[in-house]
């Protein structure tokens, strides 16, 4: 079969529509008639520079939202950058995308109202300043505890901190007081990012990078002031810090973030991993350590892994998979780091050897930094925990802003978490994880509205008919036409939806899916969520799924990309997605969470009840049958409590 040629343009058979209407359905945790979350915002103070405003106020027309969509092409706005879904090492850093983004003097103009809306309901985010890495989750005597990186000072990084947190449910958090300041020679440029590791006799030990006088990094030992004390506010440094030291051949700035500690049962010591570079091949390595005490350690020889042309490797994680008493399967072992140079979360399934201190991936093309990731979009520095209490692995990323730095000065924060997400093996395919949001978050859902079955015909965009838009955990499942899927017998073989153009590249299968964030009565904002299948050379399907942000933003001082990548699909399965939006970011699941996409959002239209969501089928060789449409509404989680020493809550 000979690749064919894609045709790009714009939809041009509209379904002209008022609306699908949806059956309210009653979730575990509704409310009925519960109102729609409220937006009311107090005015920001504006930041000056040079003597001139770093923003100014615009006019934002607001009103409801119209009930059919112009679908634009991308065209119509300027190409920002994008991501090559397979390919390593187009990516830009974090610094240097703010830099770009937010080039003009003064930025995009906007409004508070705007600034204001960009903050999320669901998502954990402290009152102000700037936040980065997850650090040491973990749960002690009844209460989640989460530490991130912070700057109390700013919505930069620097000068940073451990900022802490408390949950009884993983939703709704007390923010506790900073657990460590850099106030010793050892970390006074930084207590950077660590983790934490709980004994049997449940002594909790936490290990972290510092940052010292002379910008070395070193290993520090902390442990709790009260280990009587639930909520671990006080934490006492080790006087034995630092209690491990760069070793020989390896920068003194490239050795960091030791992962949670585990038993070898082999020699009977703890070992843990910390992440570094060979500049020899620019590898990155995962050396791993051993201690009976936690203030003497052993170097083991020989690498655990490394990986040429991955440069840095932090933020490292590794912990075991599948193997479980209901499966006859061996256990795998994932090996995770996040890459310092181009600012994406790699991992790898593979089978570790303790006695020789070797992990090996399964397949060498998928290996740490070459293959899959964690997430497809924005999203950095995981960090996991196993919970005792419900007995499976939870993991953590910060999502950074995408915007300019004016933009965070003038709102005063910067960064927000993802959605706690569990880990497993997908044991159907075995050669990848999924992931999904904790059940606990269900428990904000309210409102919830079934849509049926629904039909999409070529070209055709059709609103949701939905209360608000802004806070929505969504459900949704797809199916192409069989019959049409037969006919198409030309190969479609270089479909790549970083390169693609997004959602307005149609094909015969695709793309199909839905419209966040988008305005209507021919607004020009929108986020597509979007699955597109195409067929290779050797007749087999391919199914991509994508987030298309070019459109998101009428601003010009925001990063705009297309990411995502390509998603096992089984026999039979339809294809499906959760798309979990709180504002300014939204996160999708694809396939159970074999694959999953972050995005950072920031309409200057598309705000309040000027926002929609609509579906979607841009596909010109199939229409689209919506088996399941399920939309809830999501309430807003409790957040940034005042702490009062003796509650117990």
């Amino acid at each position: 079969m000979a690749p064919r040629d894609r045709k790009t343009s714009r939809s041009k058979d509209f379904l002209l529509s008022s609306g699908t209407a949806a059956v309210p359905v009653k979730s575990r945790s509704a409310v009925p008639d519960t109102p729609p979350v409220l937006f009311a915002y107090g005015a920001l103070p504006y930041q000056q520079s040079g003597g001139r405003r770093r923003w100014r106020e615009c006019t934002v027309v607001l009103g409801a939202v119209a009930m059919v969509a112009l679908f634009l092409t991308h065209a119509l706005l300027p190409r920002a950058s994008v991501l090559s879904e397979e390919t390593r090492g187009q990516a830009r850093a974090d610094q240097n995308i703010i830099v770009a983004a937010g080039a003009d003097a003064d930025g995009f103009p906007w409004s508070n109202e705007m600034l204001q809306w960009q903050r999320t309901g669901f998502h954990f985010q402290p009152e102000k300043n700037y936040m980065n890495d997850p650090n040491a989750p973990m749960y002690y005597r009844g209460r989640y505890h989460f530490f991130y990186q912070y700057n109390p000072t700013g919505v930069v990084w620097g000068n940073i901190t451990w900022g802490h947190a408390v949950s009884r449910d993983l939703v709704h958090w007390r923010h506790l007081p900073l657990a460590m300041v850099p106030d010793q020679w050892y970390d006074i440029h930084g207590v950077l990012t660590g983790s934490a590791t709980i004994l049997p006799n449940g002594t909790v030990i936490v290990l972290y990078t510092g940052k010292t006088d002379t910008s070395a990094q070193v290993q520090c030992l902390a442990l709790p002031a009260d280990p009587d004390d639930p909520l671990l506010v006080n934490w006492t440094k080790h006087p034995a810090n630092p209690v491990i030291l760069p070793p020989p051949g390896i920068g003194l700035q490239d050795f960091r973030d030791p992962t949670t500690a585990w038993f070898d049962r082999s020699d009977l010591t703890w070992r843990t991993l910390i992440g570094s570079k060979d500049n020899n091949g620019h590898a990155g390595i995962a050396l791993m350590y051993k201690t009976k005490d936690f203030i003497r350690y052993e170097l083991i020889p020989e690498v655990l892994h490394r990986v040429e042309g991955t440069g840095m490797w932090e933020c490292v994680d590794f912990y075991p998979v599948g193997g479980s008493n209901n499966s006859s399967e061996e256990a795998l072992y994932v090996l995770k780091a996040s890459m310092d140079d181009e600012r994406h979360d790699y991992y790898a399934l593979g089978r570790y050897n303790a006695a020789t201190n070797t992990w090996t991936p399964l397949d060498p093309e998928l290996d740490v930094g070459i293959g899959l990731r964690y997430d497809w979009g924005k999203f950095f520095a995981a960090t996991s925990f196993y919970d005792p209490v419900k007995r499976r692995r939870v993991m953590w990323a910060y999502v950074g802003e995408t915007d300019s730095l004016s933009a965070n000065v003038a709102k005063g924060w910067a960064s927000v978490q993802t959605i706690p997400r569990t880990v497993v093996l997908d044991e159907k395919t075995r050669t990848n994880l999924l992931q999904w949001p904790v059940e606990e978050i269900e428990a904000l859902r309210f409102n919830s509205a079934d849509f049926g079955v629904i039909t999409i015909h070529t070209g055709s965009i059709i609103p949701l008919r939905l209360r608000q838009a802004t806070q929505l955990d969504i459900e949704a499942s797809f199916r192409l036409d069989a019959s049409a899927i037969a006919i198409i017998n030309e190969a479609d073989i270089n479909y790549n939806c970083s390169t693609s153009g997004g959602a307005s590249t149609m094909g015969a299968l695709g793309p199909f899916g839905l419209l966040i964030h988008a305005t209507g009565n021919g607004g020009s904002e929108q986020l597509a969520v979007y699955f597109y299948v195409s067929r290779g050379l050797d007749g087999a399907l391919r199914t991509h799924f994508c987030h298309d942000e070019l459109l998101s933003s009428r601003a010009n001082d925001v990063m705009k990309r297309v990411v995502g990548s390509t998603v096992p699909v089984l026999d039979g399965e339809a294809l499906s997605v959760r798309v979990l939006v709180d504002h300014s970011i939204v996160e999708s699941f694809a396939m159970g969470g074999r694959l999953t996409a972050t995005s950072r959002v920031y309409p200057m239209e598309a705000v309040h009840m000027a926002a929609g969501v609509y579906l979607f089928n841009n596909a010109t060789g199939s229409s689209i049958t919506v088996e399941k449409l399920v939309v809830h509404e999501m309430a807003s989680a409790s957040y940034n409590q005042t702490f009062v020493a003796d509650d117990d809550s």
